[in-house]
């Protein structure tokens, strides 16, 4: 198959899986099994494709928070992003350097994704049992929660299969966020700056490293398009979803996924 068509079929998938709460490093890797394998470079780079979407859905209340940081409510919200954010670099760093990479088999990714849905599961009937507060104009972050989901996608990225956006939401729910629209927003917004950091960390590495095989450039371009444009539909849609439906569909899904 070629390989443009083939990095356009990679980054649909992308920018279909990264913010549903089914892992896209998972899928990507899965379908690499079939497909052939890809570069880490291109499976961190494409992920940013798919983060662009959130900058285009999310453009006005990044621009309200941009306008309004002097007001206390848009500061801490700001504030509590930037902590998520820096858990994640730190630690993330860490575990890089410490030699962490991606799997080059499937067995670790379908692991993942049945112990991942099978907690999805568990923690959807916790929050069932929850009363539904009204949900305030800019939702109120705590530290526990940027806490959590900073460490939840350090967790993500070292086991491919749980789901940077699902170990994100539940971590901010389990954490005491109000509800799933304020967990998914708050779990969308930090992937903007996680995303692009590890791909900017990604490009450094490349060019610091003459052995680095040689990168398709123009297929990584196909991709990152691809990723972009399915991720801005499949944002819209999940944003609306998430209002009034539980997880749970894409928990069993999961497991399905990870048997099968």
């Amino acid at each position: 198959m070629n390989d443009l068509l083939i990095a356009l079929l990679l980054g649909i998938l992308e920018g279909i899986t990264e913010f549903l709460p089914i892992s896209s490093t998972g899928h990507l890797l899965i379908a690499q099994h079939w497909l052939g394998p890809q570069s880490d470079l291109f499976n961190i780079v494409v992920q940013s494709g798919a983060i662009l979407a959130v900058l285009l859905v999310f453009r006005a209340r990044l621009l309200a928070l941009a306008a309004g940081w002097r007001q206390p409510a848009q500061f801490d919200y700001l504030v509590k992003l930037g902590a998520a954010f820096a858990v994640t670099a730190v630690v993330g760093l860490v575990v890089r350097k410490l030699g962490w990479r991606l799997p080059e088999t499937v067995w670790p990714v379908a692991l993942a994704l049945v112990l991942g849905g099978l907690l999805m599961l568990a923690i959807e009937r916790s929050v069932a049992r929850r009363p539904a507060p009204p949900e305030p104009a800019l939702p109120a972050i705590g530290w526990n929660v940027a806490v959590w989901v900073g460490l939840a996608q350090v967790l993500a990225g070292v086991f491919p299969g749980t789901s940077r956006s699902a170990a994100a939401i539940f971590a901010a729910l389990l954490a005491g966020a109000l509800s799933r629209p304020a967990a998914a927003e708050f779990a969308f917004l930090v992937g903007i700056p996680t995303m692009f950091a590890a791909s900017a960390y990604a490009l450094l590495e490349y060019a610091g490293n003459p052995a680095a095989p040689r990168e398709d450039w123009a297929a990584l371009a196909v991709a990152f398009a691809a990723a972009a444009a399915t991720g801005f539909v499949v944002v819209r849609w999940l944003l609306g979803y998430v209002k009034s439906r539980p997880f749970t569909v894409f928990a069993l899904y999961r497991i399905a996924l990870g048997l099968g």
